[in-house]
């Protein structure tokens, strides 16, 4: 379950009139017992295409915990209404730039050999490694064992290598080759470190990677700029928890905190976030 937006049906305001009905091409609709229901959480974009057909105002828009939204499950549906419904439920996602989910629709329609509308949407190329095939580039979820930084049995040495392993989950994390689509950046909580910190802080591992997916970055070396533009990205793609910004105490690292706000400003999005500031001798400021 996440948190998300999603309808919300009134019923004493509902008729039943069923207008809403075809103006809900995912199928999430229906009415029963004389009244217009929801049927599943998965079926609802939550961009609300049906309100406007409500001639009561029954419908409205919630933020709350739902099954997360599942394109694949919707275009089932959708392709059962024809071409009409096809093309009409691309346009809405492109109107309200939800281009991951028309980019998955887009997907399906091919795989199952239906014809795309066009739409006037070009669909982004998907990520690939770079020509030299290099496994590096390749995103994953790497499987870690749970560790705790207690000794067992008063074994001081066994606590000590019990803290020293990696808590890593994801790679890549440097920025340049973090794929914006990565599947587990949905609903992620993200480190955003700079490069210096973890050799600086001695016990990254613990206190900041663990359950949470690492990006790494210089923002006096790397293109700002660039990086701006695929944070924005990320952030546009991704319902990201919140955002631990880790940096060293020296006036270049706070350019880390800039890209990562001014990328939240271009994405339309307000994510919470920790600044968190490293002395060079390896202490929290």
């Amino acid at each position: 379950m996440v948190v998300r937006e999603i309808i919300k049906i009134d019923e004493d305001k509902c008729t039943g009139c069923g207008l809403c009905i075809p103006n809900c091409p995912e199928g999430a609709l229906q009415i029963i017992d004389d009244k217009a229901r929801m049927i599943s959480d998965l079926f609802c974009d939550g961009l609300g295409a049906c309100i406007g057909y409500c001639p009561e105002g029954a419908i409205t828009i919630e933020k709350r915990e739902a099954e997360p939204y599942d394109e694949r499950k919707v275009m089932e549906n959708v392709v059962k209404q024809g071409a009409n419904t096809i093309k009409a439920h691309l346009k809405h996602m492109q109107d309200h730039k939800e281009f991951e989910f028309l980019d998955i629709a887009i997907d399906y329609l091919k795989e199952n050999d239906f014809d795309v509308p066009d739409i006037g949407y070009e669909p982004k190329p998907k990520e690939e490694p770079s020509a030299c095939g290099c496994p590096g580039e390749l995103a994953r979820t790497i499987e870690t064992e749970s560790v705790c930084g207690c000794c067992d049995d008063g074994d001081e040495q066994a606590g000590q290598e019990a803290r020293l392993k990696s808590t890593l989950s994801t790679w890549p994390i440097q920025l340049k080759l973090v794929n914006t689509q990565a599947p587990y950046l949905k609903n992620a909580r993200l480190l955003m470190a700079a490069d210096c910190a973890g050799f600086a802080y001695p016990n990254l591992h613990q206190d900041f990677i663990k359950d949470r997916v690492t990006i790494i970055a210089c923002p006096k070396l790397d293109d700002a700029n660039y990086y701006v533009d695929k944070m924005a990205e990320l952030f546009k793609l991704n319902d990201i928890q919140d955002i631990t910004i880790l940096m060293m105490e020296v006036p270049c690292c706070f350019g880390l905190e800039r890209v990562v706000s001014i990328a939240m400003e271009k994405a339309g999005k307000s994510i919470p976030f920790e600044k968190i500031i490293i002395k060079v001798d390896g202490t929290i400021k």
